[in-house]
């Protein structure tokens, strides 16, 4: 067994003497009553220029569609004179589309590297760079007469959005105290899905959702951007970088402090030091050698499995068919984009309260009890499809599958997905392992915007078999494989999959693991 040295022995005496135990008497509150604004905001900020731009760039795209198309149309006849098939435009308006998924690929594969160069909290201010260079682009593009503009601008908001979605949940995940790491965590699925709500009330007809006023539209997501680059750099960098990739302990202890809004707890040092003292000589790991690597092999694929899963269960491409249904169910057309708002409205609800839940819950049962849902509520979707032109109140179902579908999405899978990475992979892994989970959520993303149209036209009512079978097996999965991780140390954690990485073998040398952590009262003011 590997025995490691006390993390507080390593520490200077002047350094123990600027870490009083916090006046907490409980273990479940690492924050003095009415302090806890600090991380709250941290989160606010971060996420306001961070993922909430993942989906407000999704939603913003439907609003604009004839008004883009028609501005294509006109660039060709006026620079060649020629008129464009139907089908031709719908090839360059499904390119402007399919290719914010391949910025975000891009923006997955570069994010690891530069949060180790740049820490956490910088990379996000770096980020902008990329979101405004996009805004100007989408702003003059119609001045300039040029849809090739807007093209290179949905690249580069795809960068942005595929940087944010990796390095946002890192930052948060090392940051918050481990009985809030989920809740601060899963704010990102919810600051996503209100980034959805909020692009559908932009895009409405009566705000920027008309003829003169798209490409205002498109560039509107410059304005969270600079919110962000005005109220991030107020706040630190997370402490887990500062002391194990940068080895500083002063500012890391600075940095617990100002997040906690009290003075830092031992034990909450110690689990950082103890983590410093087994990363000790290690590089960040790269992907390709987290493939090779044994140690790790059922974390990858977990991230694997349940990334590429958050994109095939269909709840994406659900948003799409929602407006078939929505008119099948005798709903006026004029009236279809204020209804269309309800769906991300419903998504943003479930989050809530899947962050008020993913600590009392556990990320397990949330994970498995969401894909369950959603495998019922794909079959009561089908069965209803079949018969809606047989029953007069079937498209009704059809429109309530839609909610619930959603629902069962955002109470699990939307939100969890992204908070394992952080708390299954050790530092020096971490970036690397993001890259990874972005990586296949961003390609999935990509498939299924391609193909989503020809499961509709070749299996017609029946088209959402695929996506129950999906759910199925992601919640077969996660109730035979994925251990939980609630509570627990990065240690204890690490010992959970050791027993699946080493089945029936003694393997020497992995630390021996922490106490777990036993929940006590939350603070519900920080559960976002």
């Amino acid at each position: 067994m590997a025995h490691y040295p006390n993390p507080i022995q390593e520490l200077t005496s002047n350094e123990k003497d600027h870490i009083p135990e916090c006046p907490i008497h409980h273990e479940g509150c690492m924050f003095v009553k009415g302090n806890d604004l600090n991380l709250m905001l941290m989160v606010t900020s971060c996420a306001i220029g961070g993922t909430l731009q993942y989906g407000y760039n999704l939603a913003i795209m439907n609003a604009p569609t004839i008004f883009i198309q028609n501005f294509v149309n006109e660039t060709f006849r006026e620079r060649w004179d020629v008129q464009l098939k139907n089908y031709q435009v719908t090839l360059v308006w499904t390119c402007i589309v399919s290719i914010y998924s391949l910025g975000g690929l891009a923006g997955a594969l570069i994010a690891g590297p530069m949060s180790i160069t740049f820490g956490r909290k910088k990379t996000m201010l770096l980020n902008n760079i990329f979101l405004m260079l996009s805004s100007l682009l989408a702003l003059t593009s119609r001045a300039a007469k040029s849809f090739e503009m807007i093209i290179i601008s949905r690249v580069l908001v795809g960068i942005n959005a595929g940087i944010s979605m990796n390095v946002q949940p890192m930052y948060f995940g090392e940051s918050a105290p481990k009985h809030l790491r989920g809740a601060a965590s899963l704010s990102s699925a919810i600051f996503t899905a209100f980034g959805v709500v909020l692009g559908q009330v932009v895009g409405l007809r009566e705000i920027l959702g008309s003829e003169p006023c798209w490409q205002y539209l498109l560039a509107s997501n410059a304005i969270p951007g600079l919110i962000q680059l005005l109220t991030l750099p107020w706040f630190p960098e997370s402490p887990r970088y500062l002391l194990i990739d940068r080895g500083d302990k002063e500012a890391c202890i600075n940095a617990l402090r100002r997040l906690r809004g009290c003075e830092v707890q031992r034990s909450e040092l110690d689990e950082i030091l103890q983590e410093q003292a087994e990363a000790k000589g290690l590089r960040p790991s790269r992907p390709w050698e987290l493939f090779a690597d044994r140690n790790v092999r059922w974390q990858v694929i977990s991230i694997i499995t349940l990334s590429s899963a958050m994109q095939l269960c269909g709840n994406d491409s659900i948003y799409f068919y929602a407006y078939y249904v929505f008119k099948e169910s005798g709903i006026s057309p004029d009236m279809i984009q204020y209804i269309t708002i309800c769906t991300g409205t419903c998504e943003f609800t479930a989050c809530i309260i899947c962050n008020l839940l993913i600590e009392r819950q556990g990320r397990k049962i949330l994970l498995m009890g969401g894909y369950v849902l959603m495998t019922v509520w794909a079959i009561v979707f089908t069965i209803a499809l079949c018969f809606e032109h047989k029953v007069e109140w079937m498209p009704y179902l059809s429109m309530a599958c839609i909610f619930t579908y959603i629902l069962s999405f955002g109470m699990g899978p939307a939100g969890v997905t992204g908070v394992l990475p952080t708390e299954i992979f050790s530092q020096t892994a971490r970036p690397a392992a993001y890259m990874i989970a972005g990586s296949m959520m961003w390609i999935n993303l990509f498939i299924m915007g391609m193909i989503f149209p020809f499961l509709v036209s070749e299996l017609g009512e029946f088209c959402f078999v695929p996506f129950a079978a999906v759910c199925f097996l992601s919640a077969l999965y996660v109730g035979l494989v994925l251990p939980e991780t609630k509570g627990k140390t990065l240690s204890a954690i690490a010992n959970e999959f050791h027993k699946l990485n080493y089945r029936g073998q003694d393997k020497q040398g992995l630390p021996a693991p922490q106490a777990q952590y036993q929940l006590g009262e939350v603070c519900h003011s920080t559960a976002l």
